[in-house]
């Protein structure tokens, strides 16, 4: 089965516009995050045998529609590149219709624990990452995938 995170809002996640706080949105897509490396094979028991961890080196979040209190959410995960070290991971967070709602575009990078710095995926993940890579290999990539924050001058 394919990666799915889902969740529901919270009330203490609604800010005063009465709708998720953008703060939350990105909770919630790092909470997927970690979900998603536990599914790659860096779970909790995994990273102490390895002694090797994932970090978030750069996001991108784009908002595309509001979610309310008690509204469900299911986040997917899609893997658009990686090499020996890094992933670049894209998540879509879509409401209980089905509706894209927000998604992240983010680079994750993995760490030796003993050493402090970047290193090479422990085989079991890079294989496991790397069949999840082939199945999204023929998928289209994401309209919000490798945008750039600037206002557009005439």
């Amino acid at each position: 089965m394919d990666f799915q995170f889902k969740y529901t809002v919270p009330s203490e996640w609604v800010d005063y516009n009465g709708h998720m706080n953008d703060a939350e949105y990105n909770r919630a897509f790092s909470q997927a995050t970690d979900a998603f490396v536990d599914h790659i094979g860096l779970d909790e028991p995994s990273r102490s045998h390895f002694q090797y961890t994932m970090f978030t080196l750069e996001t991108h979040t784009c908002y595309l529609q509001e979610m309310k209190e008690g509204a469900s959410f299911t986040i997917t995960a899609q893997v658009l590149d990686y090499d020996a070290k890094r992933v670049h991971l894209f998540l879509s967070m879509h409401n209980a219709e089905g509706d894209l709602v927000a998604t992240l575009e983010e680079m994750l990078m993995g760490v030796d624990q003993n050493e402090g710095r970047a290193a090479p995926f422990p085989k079991a993940v890079e294989e496991k990452l790397d069949a999840v890579y082939q199945k999204h290999a023929n998928q289209e990539q994401p309209k919000q995938a490798g945008r750039t924050i600037g206002i557009r001058r005439k």
